[in-house]
């Protein structure tokens, strides 16, 4: 389905962004990478997902936090392939803290990577999208985009930020080929939230199995966990012609939490 296309995926050495990536080098789309730590093993994984399309994938390691960081990235995604088609912005970083004892510096890294980097990187696609009148931005937000949560001051500020950028995105090329969109997932155990069931299990003197349950039955009514190839079928149906008039929407995969 997206042959000759080419997808960028921020944050997609692990968890979601290596899910989206995966999903969407199976239905053909070349992959740039962009993450910390290995690099090499989610490229074999993407190529491998890949293989039957002849897929490239290419890597690189944009600090999300830095402006030239990421504009050499999006210059590099268009050198190598030609153009950015699908912007997959899913970079992200968390901390936890009451608002009055929230260290200022983190909360600057989180709306720097969480919010002020999707900005970037979409800036910088949107003019050749809109020039071949086809494109797709895809944010990942969360349901904390919709909803929000003690201690989580900077993430929840924004990912709601991102689907406000979301809707004005959208809004402003709603009569174009291009088409902007927010994923919002609930539980997802990425290594992200497996620190967060970790420190519970150490808080509560329980097991790492019973810390999951303790987490999802605080919030997730269908008492599991979302997984990385579930958004990942999102993002494709997003890329997909039958999207092309879902525009603006903030998608909760939450297993109910946004609904109670």
């Amino acid at each position: 389905m997206l042959k000759g296309k080419t997808a960028l995926v921020t944050g997609s050495t692990s968890g979601i962004g290596l899910g989206i990536a995966i999903g969407l080098a199976r239905q053909g789309a070349n992959i740039v990478l962009n993450g910390f730590g290995d690099a090499e093993g989610p490229r074999a994984q993407v190529q491998a997902a890949g293989q039957h399309a002849s897929v490239r994938v290419a890597y690189h390691g944009a600090d999300m936090s830095r402006v030239a960081d990421i504009e050499d990235m999006m210059a590099f995604g268009a050198r190598e392939f030609g153009q950015v088609d699908i912007l997959v912005n899913n970079a992200g970083i968390q901390h936890v803290a009451n608002v009055e004892d929230f260290p200022v510096e983190r909360w600057d890294s989180v709306i720097a990577i969480n919010l002020t980097s999707a900005f970037h990187t979409t800036r910088l696609a949107l003019p050749a999208m809109k020039a071949a009148n086809w494109g797709r931005i895809i944010n990942v937000a969360s349901v904390h985009g919709l909803v929000g949560s003690a201690q989580k001051s900077a993430y929840v500020a924004a990912k709601h930020g991102i689907v406000g950028l979301t809707k004005v995105t959208a809004l402003e090329n709603a009569t174009t080929g291009v088409t902007c969109n927010a994923i919002c997932p609930g539980w997802v155990l990425t290594p992200l939230v497996q620190k967060q069931v970790d420190a519970k299990a150490a808080a509560l003197g329980v097991s790492n199995e019973e810390a999951k349950k303790v987490l999802l039955g605080e919030k997730e009514p269908s008492m599991q966990f979302t997984t990385p190839e579930e958004l990942a079928e999102l993002a494709v149906f997003f890329c997909s012609s039958a999207a092309n008039n879902v525009r603006g929407v903030a998608w909760n995969m939450d297993g109910g939490w946004a609904a109670q």
